[in-house]
């Protein structure tokens, strides 16, 4: 009957093609496993948090689904604010969000800040060190970054109502085999991270290969603080990141929707 129906339990048939990344896949014995473990366990806590706390957030942007938090914090006077964006994409898994986020063979398909992108080691299929050299702008000193990133599958952090929940962590790193390009370069230091969360719009409780993509939503929380490395005029920065990070998250968006568009069947 309806009622037995209504509490039948969703038929899971999954499509997985950039690899599942239900279980950690890095060796717990590398050098790096117990800072990648501490840092997004605290960054999910972190970007879990309310953003409408008006005590600790202010909004700064917003355009359609998409609301821009920033808290002003000076680090040895220096301007590191904390960002915070909430966004919502339709068509989109996370686990698709996600990935085009995570792999470094598309970071220069959307971001436009970026001279080169190199992916430097894979350590695993989920974690990776990373290399960017970012496009100057006169008069600051050429800018580049070297970070670990992980993406994980963290369903125990998932929100009432979703089918999963990702994160993508990324820490800048020390490495003497990555020198830095130029020697007036600067490396910034970075903690960034996305949680993703897929909602379904399934009321008759079908397979997830029989739903259109337009039943998908994708549920994005993007949080960064930014070390510029030296000095740097706390006003020009805050002027540039209110203009730079809404565009960042819409080319993101525009970019993920292009590839995705390739294929009906959602990665889930």
């Amino acid at each position: 009957n309806e009622e037995d129906m209504e509490n039948q339990p969703t038929i899971v048939d999954r499509h997985l093609p950039f690899g599942c990344f239900d279980l950690i896949q890095f060796s717990s014995d590398h050098s790096l496993a117990n800072e990648v473990h501490n840092l997004t366990e605290s960054q999910l806590d972190y970007a879990l948090k309310g953003a409408h706390d008006p005590t600790m957030w202010t909004l700064f942007a917003s355009d359609g689904d998409m609301m821009m938090y920033k808290r002003e914090v000076e680090q040895d006077g220096l301007p590191v604010d904390p960002l915070k964006a909430l966004h919502s994409v339709k068509g989109v898994s996370a686990l698709e969000f996600v990935h085009y986020f995570f792999d470094a063979r598309y970071k220069m398909g959307w971001d436009h800040t970026l001279e080169d992108a190199r992916l430097v080691e894979k350590i695993a299929a989920d974690l990776v060190v990373v290399h960017q050299k970012h496009k100057t702008v006169w008069p600051a000193a050429p800018r580049e970054s070297l970070f670990w990133s992980h993406l994980r599958r963290v369903d125990d952090r998932r929100s009432e109502g979703a089918h999963d929940c990702y994160v993508v962590c990324n820490k800048d790193v020390k490495r003497a085999d990555v020198p830095l390009c130029s020697a007036s370069a600067i490396r910034v230091g970075l903690t960034v991270s996305m949680v993703c969360q897929t909602f379904l719009d399934n009321p008759n409780n079908l397979p997830l290969s029989q739903l259109p993509r337009s039943s998908f939503i994708c549920k994005v929380i993007f949080v960064s603080s930014i070390h510029p490395g030296c000095w740097v005029p706390t006003s020009a920065l805050r002027h540039v990141y209110k203009r730079e990070y809404p565009k960042f998250l819409r080319t993101l968006t525009a970019f993920v929707h292009e590839q995705v568009k390739k294929s009906q069947r959602v990665a889930i």
